[in-house]
C-alpha cells in the first residue's frame, strides 16, 4: 500500500503488522517506524490512533489476550471429546505456536509496557496467566464430566503445564518443536490423574 493511503481497519493493520515483526525478528525489532513500514502506510497513521508507541503496544497485548478468551470457549465446549491430552496438546500449540512466546519477550523487555498492563491487569503474566486460566477451565469441566479425578488439582496442572509449554516453545525461533513432543510433556504432567483406581487407562489414549 502507498504511504498515505487511507487504510481500513488501521488498528487492525497495525496489529498484524507488529506480529509479524515479533514473530520474524523478536521484541527488539519492534520499533513504531518498523510498524508503519511493514503496515505499508503512512508513520503519523499510529500516532493517530494511539497516544504513543508504548500505548500501541499495550493495546496490541489486550486485542491478542482477546483471542486467548475466545480459544477459551472453544477449548472448554470440547470437553467430552477426543482425548484429553490431545485437547491439551492442540491447545499449547495454539498458545505457543503463534504470538505467545514473543509476546512474552516484548513485555519483559519493556518497563512502560509492563505498568501500563498492570494498571488494567494487574496479576500474573499477561498471556500467560490468560492461558493457565484457560487449561485450568477446560480441565475442570473434564473434572465435573468424570474423564479426570475427582481430586485432580486442576489450577496446578493448569500452571505446570503452561510452565512446561512456555519453556518447550520459548528460544526456537522459527522451529516449533513437532506435536509428539509436546503430548509427550502433556501426557506426562497429566498422568495420574485419571479417574478410577490406579492402573487405569492413560488419559492420551
Amino acid at each position: 500500500m502507498p504511504t498515505g493511503v487511507a487504510m481500513r481497519d488501521a488498528r487492525g493493520q497495525l496489529f498484524d503488522a507488529a506480529e509479524r515483526i515479533l514473530l520474524r525478528a523478536g521484541p527488539n525489532a519492534l520499533t513504531s517506524r518498523a510498524v508503519t513500514t511493514e503496515a505499508g502506510c503512512a508513520k503519523g497513521v499510529l500516532h493517530r490512533h494511539f497516544a504513543d508507541f508504548d500505548a500501541f503496544l499495550a493495546e496490541l497485548v489486550l486485542d491478542r489476550i482477546g483471542r486467548i478468551d475466545q480459544q477459551s470457549t472453544a477449548l472448554r465446549e470440547s470437553a467430552g471429546t477426543g482425548t484429553v491430552a490431545d485437547n491439551l496438546t492442540g491447545a499449547l500449540r495454539d498458545v505457543f505456536g503463534s504470538l505467545a512466546v514473543a509476546i512474552v519477550g516484548l513485555i519483559t523487555s519493556r518497563d512502560v509496557l509492563r505498568t501500563r498492563l498492570r494498571q488494567v491487569r494487574p496479576a500474573g503474566v499477561p498471556v500467560l496467566t490468560e492461558a493457565t486460566a484457560m487449561l485450568a477451565s477446560y480441565l475442570s469441566a473434564e473434572r465435573d464430566l468424570g474423564r479426570i479425578a475427582a481430586d485432580a488439582d486442576v489450577d496446578t496442572l493448569a500452571l505446570t503445564l503452561i510452565g512446561s509449554g512456555h519453556l518447550l516453545f520459548a528460544g526456537r525461533e522459527g522451529s516449533p518443536p513437532e506435536a509428539e513432543a509436546v503430548h509427550k510433556v502433556v501426557t506426562t504432567v497429566i498422568a495420574g490423574t485419571a479417574p478410577g483406581a490406579p492402573g487405569a487407562a492413560p488419559l492420551g489414549e
